[in-house]
């Protein structure tokens, strides 16, 4: 039986949708999904090849299919005081992304120009080079300038202990080194609104991808700071919905979520107070602030203390939340609060 253009066409979009993540087996997959024969799915593949959409490398038995991008853009501009973001999206960036929906474009149009802003006024660079990609099922954006670096600029700026210390910060959000002309806020509801987000500067890189918080150290170093967000152009989300859920009714960027794991060095534990207070430096600043312990098995007393019982009758009007809590850390806290509330 003959298939309709209809279903060919879902055919072709599935492998499209799929290939980046079954680069190995997406034929495999195909076939089983749709009941159709290898000889089949290849002629499906080799339509997509012959289209340019794919591209396949290695034999037959190791064969690997690559997703190719639909358009690519790249631009270098200099910082000077005439280079103003609005521009470079109105002019260069909006064009390529015609056709996208309504909220993706909101969501590229934000992140595009809280990032090359941030690269204009903070990265004491020369140049920032623009990369974008548009793939079937993705939009990628790239912003990079040959600067100081973000992390060495905060920790410097801010009179932090050191890069990891200034990441920490970075994510709560709330955070700038110039308060007078920017609100901190940009990275953080930028980071959330993508699906995908990463800065890398020097060795470190930190991002979240999936609602995952990553901080990882490489070998090599990058000079100034790399910026990466990935959004697929089927997504739902709103910039207004990011926004909401981090406000409470009225009140603005009231509520944060700080990754308890960024208050590690290494392979220590959390056990004193001194991390307790760098964990909780600055989050006066908020209504409502969720800890988020996914990661960390254990807890010892005096940091336990010094957030739940110290911290938090410090700030009664604000909302300290433990998510992604063990059963032994759950235990802790709520001892913690529980001697707490008897000694009242």
């Amino acid at each position: 039986m003959s298939l309709s253009e209809k279903q060919r066409n879902e055919i072709l979009n599935w492998i499209l949708d799929n290939v980046r993540s079954h680069p190995n087996d997406i034929a495999s997959l195909a076939q089983s999904k749709y009941h159709l024969s290898r000889i089949t799915i290849n002629k499906y593949l080799q339509k997509l090849i012959n289209e340019k959409k794919i591209l396949t490398e290695g034999n037959t038995r190791n064969r690997t299919y690559i997703l190719l991008p639909l358009a690519v853009f790249e631009k270098s501009y200099e910082i000077t005081q005439n280079l103003a973001e609005d521009r470079v999206w109105r002019n260069d960036i909006l064009p390529l992304l015609t056709g996208q929906n309504e909220n993706i474009l909101r969501i590229c149009e934000y992140g595009f120009s809280e990032i090359f802003n941030n690269a204009i006024d903070h990265s004491e660079g020369k140049t920032i080079t623009v990369k974008i990609e548009l793939f079937p099922d993705q939009v990628a954006m790239i912003i990079r300038d040959d600067g100081i670096g973000i992390f060495n600029k905060i920790a410097k700026e801010c009179q932090l202990e050191d890069p990891y210390t200034a990441i920490l910060e970075l994510s709560k959000g709330k955070l700038t080194t110039q308060p007078e002309s920017h609100t901190g806020e940009g990275i953080f509801f930028t980071s959330r609104m993508f699906d995908t987000f990463y800065i890398l500067s020097h060795k470190l890189l930190f991002g979240s991808a999936e609602k995952i918080d990553i901080l990882l150290e490489d070998d090599e170093e990058l000079e100034g700071t790399l910026v990466s967000m990935e959004i697929s152009p089927s997504s739902t989300r709103t910039t207004q919905q990011v926004f909401d859920e981090y406000s409470e009714v009225d009140r603005g960027f009231d509520k944060t979520v700080v990754p308890v794991s960024l208050v590690k060095y290494g392979n220590e534990n959390l056990v004193s107070r001194s991390q307790a207070k760098r964990m909780l430096n600055r989050l006066e600043k908020f209504k409502v602030v969720a800890l988020d312990f996914k990661g960390i098995d254990e807890i010892g007393r005096a940091f336990t203390d010094e957030t739940f019982r110290v911290f938090a009758n410090a700030h009664p009007e604000m909302k300290l939340i433990p998510i992604n809590i063990t059963d032994s850390i759950k235990k802790l806290i709520n001892e913690i609060v529980e001697n707490n509330d008897k000694g009242k």
